[in-house]
């Protein structure tokens, strides 16, 4: 007796390059939320419009936790970048979120890196902490991070 065994084709997304596997973090960014630029792209202040990835039930605010990429409106910026859009990742939230070592952690303010659609980060240096799971999720942000908590 034969078998014949159909193999589907791969359908995977071709986004940005990062690990894939994200702990279970609590999210505390909902879209609205307002997060500090902390790299020298130029923006100073974003404000959350979506989150890649997260479906929701109707009515319900799509929410974004530390190693979530995120579409930002820049609204504090140097001259020429108010107004603009950019894919960023978060790195700091303000929410408690718990490690699986058992270890609560949380941030003095809300936090993102501006990224480009490929997952390079734009600026060339990042300002204070990093999260370890942000930095885990992209290699290439832990590159730059001067601190990773």
């Amino acid at each position: 007796m034969l078998s014949v065994v159909k193999q589907m084709a791969k359908r995977g997304a071709k986004g940005p390059t990062g690990v894939t596997y994200k702990p279970n973090i609590t999210r505390g960014l909902p879209v609205g939320a307002m997060v500090n630029i902390t790299d020298n792209s130029g923006v100073y202040l974003g404000l959350i419009i979506s989150v890649k990835g997260i479906k929701t039930r109707l009515r319900r605010l799509p929410t974004a936790g530390v190693g979530d990429i995120v579409k930002i409106a820049a609204k504090k910026t140097k001259p020429g970048l108010k107004g603009q859009i950019f894919d960023a990742v978060i790195v700091r939230q303000k929410q408690a979120y718990r490690r699986p070592d058992g270890t609560w952690i949380q941030f003095e303010d809300n936090a993102a890196v501006i990224v480009t659609p490929e997952g390079d980060v734009k600026g060339t240096e990042i300002r204070g902490p990093v999260a370890r799971e942000a930095a885990e999720r992209w290699p290439k942000i832990a590159g730059l991070a001067t601190m990773i908590i």
